[in-house]
């Protein structure tokens, strides 16, 4: 099965639904015609793989540049969207640094 970048259950029903193509007659059952509305919507309503990664990229570089609070958790690698980092987030913050512990200082 492939997959679009920027094209999930929700939009492909609604592209379907524009396109007048039932949801559950098989791809390979579409004819030229079918195919033809599909791609049409899709080239004018939707922006698709590098494109929209480039945007996103962006957008992403925008909020460092300007210094806002979630450009800067970008930057350093920690969870962006307020999760708690006590415990979890490691898939942001990566493989354990384990740090020694002090030494008791002897008399």
């Amino acid at each position: 099965m492939t997959y679009i970048y920027g094209i999930g259950r929700s939009s492909a029903r609604k592209i379907l639904e524009e396109a007048g193509v039932d949801v559950n007659v098989k791809v390979s059952e579409w004819n030229d015609q079918q195919l033809t509305a599909i791609r049409n919507i899709l080239s004018e309503k939707y922006k698709l793989e590098g494109a929209l990664r480039s945007e996103v990229q962006l957008n992403i570089k925008r909020l460092m540049d300007i210094g806002a609070y979630r450009g800067i958790r970008h930057r350093v690698g920690l969870p962006v969207r307020g999760q708690t980092t006590k415990n979890n987030a490691r898939t942001r913050k990566g493989k354990r640094k384990t740090v020694a512990n002090k030494k008791k200082v002897t008399k």
